[in-house]
């Protein structure tokens, strides 16, 4: 039986005009891309109309941190605090993400400066608060958590503003997310006392807060979104490039890569006879590359492993500068915070950069005053909206960096005086107080009515103490940081 192939209509195809072949081919495949791309945008448009809509029914909170007098925990209290804070990941099915709108809500880490003032502050979802308070309290029992009004309402939004000028940007990572920063770990020292060994990053930037003049403002922002367990693949992926590993990036890589795996595990039963032979080789030739490699990149391949062993966060920074025009001093705020910022710095594996090319508030060369206000009118809005997609793609950083970044200074390292900071632990009653309806005589009674009492926190206190705290000077808040009534 012969069979006979027809290929006359392939050949007739073919012996057409160039043109009539390409009009041709449009007509019987040239639709699928477009129909493709029509698809592709009308489900981005979907999921961007219910994800605003979802996020409008959203409330978030503003909480003001005020940690005791005394802080000796370094950054380690913070790392745990995030590490509480990861419970917050949620993972969504197909209604919750396409037809409900909802996604992964983030936290806003603040630090600000209010013409020298300093506060921490977390801005946070509102049935998110609970989370928030047990994470703080767990490593700051005596801390006191306040619900304030937005510190950001009723400053200038449109720019040039008659009064306020303004320099703000992102700061993101100059490398891979994956190559870790300088971490909290690395500014301990050996020499000196054991209360002066920790050399704490924050030093330099609450002597910068507190150097502001009436007028100016400092905010600083970290954007926190938790993240599951998946990230770690990407640090295996680099981990890859360095040791010059072949890393599948297209689908028909991967398509090879699975048909390949298969015929892999059929030929396992075929060379099962020899043993482990092949193990034994791949394993030394591992070992090999380990040794092999230069100190540089070894270091790399262990700083990486380092970071994805830790919980990580997706992140988004931004700074800013805020000040009267009579009083604001752009090269004092902008080179010490970056000066901040630097110490975090190893040029062999990361560090946080001003992003001066897209979001800093700096421009060139033409048209500068018109760029630079359309610039510092989208860094506003995007502070105040605390927005995790507008301006620069959101880095990623485990809960040590975060820590080191963000964290309450520990005070024999740090001498700042007008960080707002909770008063010591209230003391209980006396121990000779009595219990129930048993008669007090007027000698137990008598401590009580003491004229040295200290009204504010219900102890008592002798009078050389007392005379020293009326010669303290009062700090009291900013006016634009009102604690919201009840």
């Amino acid at each position: 039986m012969n069979i006979v192939i027809d290929l006359s209509s392939i050949t007739g195809f073919f012996n057409q005009t160039p043109d009539l072949i390409l009009w041709r081919f449009f007509l019987l495949f040239g639709w699928i891309p477009i129909a493709i791309t029509f698809l592709w945008g009308a489900k981005e448009s979907w999921v961007f109309y219910i994800k605003t809509k979802w996020q409008g029914t959203q409330k978030f909170i503003l909480l003001a941190i005020d940690i005791p007098k005394g802080n000796e925990q370094t950054a380690m209290a913070v790392e745990n605090l995030f590490t509480y804070m990861a419970g917050a990941h949620k993972n969504f099915n197909l209604v919750e993400t396409y037809w409900d709108g909802q996604y992964q809500l983030s936290f806003s880490f603040e630090i600000i400066s209010v013409e020298g003032y300093t506060q921490f502050l977390i801005w946070t979802p509102a049935h998110y608060r609970d989370l928030v308070e047990s994470a703080v309290y767990s490593q700051y029992p005596d801390a006191e958590i306040t619900e304030v009004n937005d510190y950001t309402q009723g400053t200038p939004t449109q720019f040039p503003d008659d009064e306020y000028d303004l320099w703000g940007c992102e700061f993101m990572q100059a490398k891979n997310p994956m190559y870790p920063i300088k971490t909290y770990e690395q500014f301990e020292h050996n020499l000196g006392e054991p209360e002066t060994q920790y050399k704490d990053p924050m030093a330099s930037l609450m002597d910068l807060y507190s150097s502001l003049r009436k007028g100016e403002q400092i905010w600083f922002q970290i954007l926190v979104t938790p993240m599951g367990f998946d990230w770690p693949i990407e640090g295996e992926k680099e981990v890859s490039k360095i040791l010059k590993e072949k890393v599948p990036t297209t689908f028909a890589n991967n398509f090879i890569d699975g048909i390949l795996g298969l015929i892999e595990k059929f030929s396992e039963g075929v060379y099962s006879l020899w043993g482990d032979i092949e193990d034994k080789k791949d394993t030394k030739e591992d070992a090999l590359k380990m040794m092999n490699l230069k100190p540089k990149a070894k270091k790399q391949v262990e700083a990486i492993y380092e970071k994805t062993s830790k919980l990580g966060f997706g992140f988004k920074s931004r700074l800013v500068y805020l000040a009267r025009k009579e009083v604001m001093n752009k090269p004092k705020v902008i080179s010490g915070f970056v000066g901040y910022m630097k110490q975090f710095m190893d040029l062999d594996l990361n560090n946080l950069k001003p992003d001066m090319s897209v979001t800093a508030t700096s421009v060139d060369y033409f048209f500068e005053d018109y760029r630079n206000n359309v610039r510092k009118n989208k860094i506003m809005r995007a502070y105040k909206g605390r927005s995790t997609t507008k301006g620069r793609k959101k880095g990623l950083l485990n809960i040590k960096e975060l820590a080191t970044i963000w964290h309450f200074p520990a005070e024999s390292a740090v001498r700042a005086p007008l960080i707002q900071k909770a008063p010591g632990r209230k003391a209980g009653p006396p121990i000779q107080l009595p219990v129930g309806e048993e008669i007090v005589s007027e000698e137990i009674l008598a401590p009580i009515f003491r004229d040295d009492k200290d009204e504010k926190n219900n102890i008592f206190v002798d009078s050389a103490a007392k005379n020293e705290k009326k010669d303290e000077p009062k700090i009291s808040p900013p006016g634009n940081l009102p604690i919201v009534e009840d």
